[in-house]
């Protein structure tokens, strides 16, 4: 089974982003994934992991039943699944995601000062974290 839980880690927003602050995606008549994934997680910091978002959006964007979706879940994670490094709220919306050490994410704008401690790699609960970066959105 394929994970795409990030542990102790930190992911800055793209190089390439536009965004100097954090900005909540709009809002669509049909939500957009980036509109989902953040409510999910801005609504529960810290309570959920990111195999949680993102298996949850993609469920329920394709409407299937809560009673199938531990079957589907296995059927999602028997191959690898994009991870939360691809998500457009890294990327386009000013957005930094932080896993703590059981893998639960939180957000973070990259205007505030705790997106500058967690960039430089430390977190005031944790001690030190992993840095990475989401994806450019152009190569």
């Amino acid at each position: 089974m394929h994970s795409t839980n990030y542990f102790d880690t930190f992911i800055l927003v793209a190089d390439d982003s536009p965004a100097l602050e954090g900005v909540v995606p709009p809002t669509r008549p049909s939500p957009s994934v980036a509109e989902m994934t953040y409510r999910m997680i801005a609504q529960n910091p810290y309570g959920h992991t990111s195999d949680d978002v993102i298996f949850t959006v993609w469920a329920d964007r394709r409407g299937i039943p809560h009673d199938e979706r531990v079957q589907a879940r296995e059927e999602f994670f028997a191959k690898g699944q994009p991870c939360l490094r691809s998500s457009d709220l890294g990327k386009r919306y000013g957005w930094g995601i932080h896993s703590d050490s059981e893998g639960r994410v939180a957000l973070v704008a990259v205007d505030t000062p705790e997106y500058a401690m967690l960039a430089a790699g430390s977190s005031p609960e944790e001690g030190r974290v992993r840095v990475t970066r989401a994806m450019r959105s152009k190569r």
